[in-house]
């Protein structure tokens, strides 16, 4: 299917917000709580990326890969202004896709979630590169149930296919066989070191040590579920699906496609003498074929120019994390346990 033929008149695409985890509700907020209208415009147009040395012209939103950020904050009206062919929900379910070249207003108040979701494409396999974030800060006057972080980053999990994701599905579903499988896993929209050609194309993540970090984590892969680690630090998870959860720690996360997690990473101090692999890979225990392929980011810390370890660090070694097995069955049993077990309503009241 050529890149023309995604956007005829015959093309039809949807869009779920939130992973259905954000529903329309009457435009009735309490005074006490009364937020603020915010709006946003979508244009869905093509766009020439590329990645692993391979060019190709794919779907976004306003051109940009992964898609724009979206914040808000609970009690907030939201009103997006989509144009070129998206509806709300799984298409033909709640309704019919809207056609291409026409418009679509999404108009509701944001209630009961706070945290990280994300938009997405809800079409045969367009979510494979339509999709973006979307944060919900907590109502006004009331803050986070953890420390203040110094600084908040999202970090969204992806898939790169050289060839269009609609004949990759298309074909499968003539032949009744398994879709290939995509030529790179990517961290915020790039593949990094790990595959040929690709180098240059890897996140990196700066930060000051002795710090506080949010990293809102979004799995927009298609079908994976994922391990993510950083090597030499731990997170303490605080948020799984904009739902607050009882605080654990852990070194590895297990993250499944279309879920959120927000952790917490406390940066060390002083600046140590190293910059850190950040690595995500399939956690499998299926029958068929997958990406057995590592998606790599860079965690570097800054330092003052001042600094008397400056030196030290212009050469710093890459450490890299120890990842689990692909089917390690124990270790993504034991961590999918927590979640439900600590997921109990903690109080975000100053």
């Amino acid at each position: 299917m050529g890149a023309s033929a995604l956007l005829s008149p015959a093309f039809l695409m949807t869009f779920l917000v939130a992973v259905g985890c954000l529903m329309a509700y009457p435009e009735v907020v309490t005074a006490k709580h009364a937020g603020i209208t915010r709006h946003y415009k979508f244009n869905i147009k093509l766009k020439n990326i590329t990645r692993l040395s391979h060019t190709k012209s794919i779907v976004t939103v306003n051109g940009k890969f992964p898609g724009p950020l979206v914040i808000a904050r609970e009690g907030d009206r939201l009103v997006v202004k989509l144009r070129s062919g998206w509806a709300d929900g799984p298409s033909y379910i709640t309704q019919c896709p809207i056609q291409t070249g026409q418009s679509y207003v999404y108009n509701f108040t944001i209630t009961g979630r706070r945290g990280t979701l994300f938009c997405h494409a809800h079409i045969s396999w367009l979510r494979a590169t339509v999709y973006g974030p979307l944060i919900i800060f907590p109502k006004r006057n009331e803050s986070y149930p953890f420390v203040k972080p110094y600084k908040e980053v999202p970090i969204l999990f992806g898939e790169w296919f050289n060839a269009d994701t609609e004949a990759v599905i298309n074909q499968s579903l003539q032949t009744g066989a398994g879709p290939n499988v995509s030529d790179a896993y990517t961290l915020n929209g790039l593949p990094g070191p790990f595959y040929n050609c690709a180098a240059q194309d890897t996140y990196k993540l700066k930060v000051k040590p002795g710090k506080t970090y949010l990293l809102r984590l979004i799995n927009a892969a298609l079908n994976d579920e994922l391990f993510f680690s950083i090597a030499n630090h731990s997170f303490t998870v605080v948020e799984a699906d904009a739902v607050y959860v009882k605080p654990f720690v852990t070194n590895i996360l297990v993250i499944a496609p279309g879920q959120t997690t927000n952790v917490l990473l406390k940066t060390k101090s002083p600046a140590p003498n190293a910059t850190f692999f950040m690595l995500a890979r399939p956690y499998f225990t299926g029958m068929g074929t997958f990406d057995n392929t590592t998606v790599a980011g860079i965690l570097k810390y800054e330092t003052p120019s001042n600094s008397s370890s400056s030196t030290s660090l212009k050469n710093p070694p890459l450490l890299k994390p120890g990842m689990p097995v692909i089917n390690a069955t124990n270790f993504g049993s034991n961590f999918s346990s927590k979640p439900p077990s600590s997921s109990l309503p903690i109080s975000h009241k100053k």
